[in-house]
């Protein structure tokens, strides 16, 4: 990380992040401004984005960052407020959908609406970004889409994770078409699958079972490197979940209902 920020390699690039007002977010535009990325930071709590601006810039004085309320559930704010990034910085260069929620129920258990909601905004909504970047990506021939999904997208999980589960596979899933359809088409456009392990941020604050978790500087600082990598795909923190992802894709039920 630190001979990426020495060498400025984002210098006059940009880079949209949604959910950038905390945890993950806000991790990774402090990161990215420290290697000279412009920044377009969208979150519903403006006044923590404005704080989060105010931050950064005290140690990154260069950097051009815009700040937009944005509530990704509302999908034509989503495209307006990508496409104003797009204007004002005239070229985007990297897309992070990162927002999303941690809430959930068991199944059956008179909670739809919560639900609904953790299935709407963690993918419908990530399809909406999806949607608002590619357009930009593709009036440009150029771009690097990042889909922030989850380990546990691996395998269907019990109780309170199984819609959140269901959702990080679909955004994982929506995210590997359009890098296939990029092949298929020869666009010049890059597609970047994530799946963090556990990160401790205000999303899982009250959590106690949180196996392997690691801060949030440890989180985001491989996540940064990840993504500047250009990899395809990667597990965060690599180790130990790079083996975990493995184990979890054929161990029995039982054996993953203790990850959760």
């Amino acid at each position: 990380m630190d001979e990426l920020i020495k060498n400025q390699v984002g210098k006059g690039k940009s880079i949209i992040i949604t959910g950038a007002s905390a945890g993950l977010g806000a991790g990774m535009a402090e990161k990215f401004a420290k290697m000279g990325y412009n920044l377009g930071i969208c979150a519903r709590r403006i006044n923590q984005l404005e704080q989060l601006k105010t931050d950064i810039l005290s140690h990154s004085p260069n950097v051009h960052i815009e700040v937009r309320s944005l509530d990704v559930a509302d999908y034509d704010a989503v495209f307006t407020t990508f496409e104003d990034f797009a204007q004002t910085f005239g070229q985007i260069d990297r897309v992070i959908v990162n927002a999303g929620i941690g809430d959930g129920r068991g199944i059956g258990k008179g909670h739809f609406e919560i639900n609904r909601k953790t299935a709407e905004i963690n993918f419908i909504s990530a399809l909406a970004q999806c949607e608002a970047a590619m357009q930009i990506f593709r009036r440009q021939n150029s771009g690097h889409l990042v889909a922030i999904s989850s380990m546990s997208a691996m395998r269907g999980l019990p109780k309170h994770l199984t819609t959140y589960a269901a959702t990080k596979a679909g955004l994982a899933h929506l995210a590997e078409g359009i890098r296939a359809d990029m092949l298929k088409s020869k666009l010049p456009i890059k597609v970047t699958n994530l799946y963090p392990g556990y990160i401790r941020t205000e999303i899982n604050a009250g959590s106690k079972n949180l196996p392997f978790a690691v801060d949030i500087e440890t989180g985001t600082r491989e996540m940064v490197e990840a993504i500047e990598s250009d990899i395809l795909e990667a597990y965060v923190p690599k180790m130990p979940w790079v083996i975990i992802a493995k184990a979890m894709k054929t161990a029995p039920l039982h054996i993953l209902n203790k990850l959760s």
